[in-house]
């Protein structure tokens, strides 16, 4: 395999799902990117911005630019788990024969739109947890797998707003990054009235299939990360736990919990994207320190101290790369 060339023909494909939903999406590059790079890692993505900011839109030109089976859930408080991953029914054969079918859920699609995830209950939350991790679901003691390659692309409303509850630890934790959406410039305002207000608004084509998209994932984890680079993904993550020995005087006095070993993974896999798309490799320390907020800020616990402080877990992995690299940096 000519590994230069098969570089250039994935940073052809990201750019060309790049380019597709900026065709919807104004402004944004770093959110279009953290969601790419989530895709190509094979990993589950988390978008929270308030309401009207194109989360949703986002995430539906995603899937218009793949070519791979949609699902949308529309998160609300009154939605069950049963209306996620399926349920058996009683059905009734020719001969009057009754058995137990499984009726599929929305769950059972290539990429599913978790919108407003976090306006239903912890119990419906978690009725993904299994899909996230292991792509499967299990129905009354029958293990379903899930079609390849299989994505939960969700959005969210900050906590502080009306009628959200906060996910569980351990659902948060198995997104591979967080992004942060923010209100837009006056430019690129100004560049959405001009989209979205005439009799034609844009949209996006299907340029990526499934097998390609699992090609590339496949591809990803071929790509070469030396031992000092890897201890360096380790270090950053073991310094957001209180009391380790990297560990900042902000994460002992702010951090309830620091990250899992999932944050070391999604540091490094989102780090060997960004040197594919760079035209390396090879993962670097800037290619680790690049994705770092989004692989760990909502991997990062904070006490009441910090909540009275007002201190954010952006702050809290800012302070850790910063010492961290200045370590690395004397050694």
């Amino acid at each position: 395999m000519d590994v230069q060339q098969t570089a250039m023909e994935f940073r052809e494909d990201f750019n060309r799902l790049h380019a597709e939903i900026a065709k919807v999406i104004v402004g944004y590059e770093d959110v279009i990117d953290g969601v790419l790079t989530c895709v190509f890692a094979a990993g589950h993505c988390l978008v929270e911005g308030v309401p009207g900011l194109g989360k949703t839109l986002l995430v539906r030109t995603l899937s218009e630019a793949l070519e791979l089976s949609f699902s949308r859930i529309q998160f609300t408080p009154d939605l069950m788990p049963a209306d996620i991953i399926g349920t058996n029914i009683i059905v009734e054969d020719e001969a009057g024969q009754r058995e137990f079918s499984f009726r599929p859920g929305p769950v059972f699609s290539n990429i599913i739109l978790a919108d407003e995830i976090n306006r239903a209950t912890p119990k419906t939350q978690s009725a993904l947890l299994e899909a996230m991790q292991e792509h499967t679901v299990s129905v009354a003691r029958t293990v379903h797998r899930l079609e390849e390659p299989f994505f939960v692309l969700a959005t969210q409303n900050p906590i502080e707003m009306e009628g959200t509850y906060p996910l569980p630890e351990a659902q948060l934790d198995r997104f591979f990054f967080k992004v942060i959406v923010d209100y837009p410039t006056h430019a690129d305002l100004s560049e959405i009235l001009d989209r979205t207000t005439k009799r034609e608004i844009p949209k996006g084509e299907k340029v990526v299939d499934g097998a390609a998209i699992m090609k590339w994932q496949g591809f990803v984890r071929d790509v070469a990360s030396a031992p000092h680079v890897t201890d360096y993904a380790v270090r950053l993550t073991m310094a957001t736990q209180p009391g380790r020995e990297d560990a900042t005087e902000m994460v002992n006095k702010y951090v309830r919990f620091g990250s899992s070993p999932r944050g070391a993974q999604a540091l490094l896999l989102a780090g060997k994207v960004n040197a594919l798309r760079a035209g390396r490799f090879n993962v670097s320390f800037d290619d680790i320190r690049t994705v770092a907020l989004p692989a760990l800020r909502h991997r990062v616990l904070l006490n009441f101290e910090a909540e009275a402080d007002g201190v954010a877990a952006d702050e809290i992995v800012s302070d850790v790369v910063a010492n961290v690299s200045a370590a690395v940096e004397v050694a």
